[in-house]
């Protein structure tokens, strides 16, 4: 009998962690945790590959991304203010990718929920998308994110040694394109302002050296 007792005990304190484990993977990203391990294919576009840090084909996790800070938009084209939310995260591209000191530190990606590769493509020629959009036709990727509401965003900071830390998610529009980027750039321990400063410095210097040339 009391063999059965210590058996039972057993299998009921293995399943509440069985049950604990589950939870937890199908939780909500919060501010403060890690991105669970999500596979995505490599992108067959050599751009996209480049611009992610990637070689070769198959599968890569969201965590070798070469990047310091990363901004993951999950969606489903069929959403409007997911639609509506494209222009700005276009924008957001446009003024990182403008930037030599941050174009190799902050990247975008998309995840499609319940989307397919066709679907996928299409949303990417109709809205000018021009960082990786993945589809997630079965829904596996956004199970894993505990089936969160679209538009989310997530921006985590990506640890040298491999880790992450997720520092921001935002349900809903996105009309604040700068406050995006400055949460991306304390990730990467830039300020914002003094960034500002410098464009600033840097683009008037310009000006003051083509006027003299003239």
């Amino acid at each position: 009998m009391k063999k059965v007792l210590i058996l039972l005990s057993v299998l009921f304190f293995s399943l509440l962690f069985a049950n604990d484990l589950t939870l937890s993977a199908n939780s909500p990203p919060v501010k403060g945790g890690e991105l669970p391990v999500i596979n995505l294919p490599i992108p067959k576009n050599p751009n996209e590959k480049f611009y992610l840090g990637l070689h070769g084909d198959g599968f890569f996790k969201i965590q070798q991304i070469k990047a310091k800070a990363l901004l993951i938009k999950i969606f489903n084209i069929y959403c409007p203010t997911c639609q509506s939310t494209a222009a700005a995260m276009t924008e957001l591209y446009h003024e990182i990718e403008r930037n030599a000191d941050l174009k190799s530190k902050l990247k975008l990606i998309g995840v499609g929920a319940g989307n397919s590769p066709s679907e996928v493509e299409v949303f990417k020629q109709t809205h000018h998308v021009a960082f990786p959009i993945f589809p997630d036709e079965d829904f596996k990727i956004h199970k894993v994110l505990g089936e969160v509401r679209i538009p989310f965003f997530i921006v985590i900071k990506m640890n040298g040694d491999g880790s992450n830390e997720i520092i921001h998610t935002h349900l809903g529009a996105l009309t604040e394109v700068q406050s995006i980027l400055n949460l991306m750039l304390d990730a990467d321990g830039i300020d914002g302002e003094d960034l500002l400063k410098r464009e600033k410095l840097t683009t008037s210097t310009a000006i003051e050296s083509s006027s003299h040339d003239e």
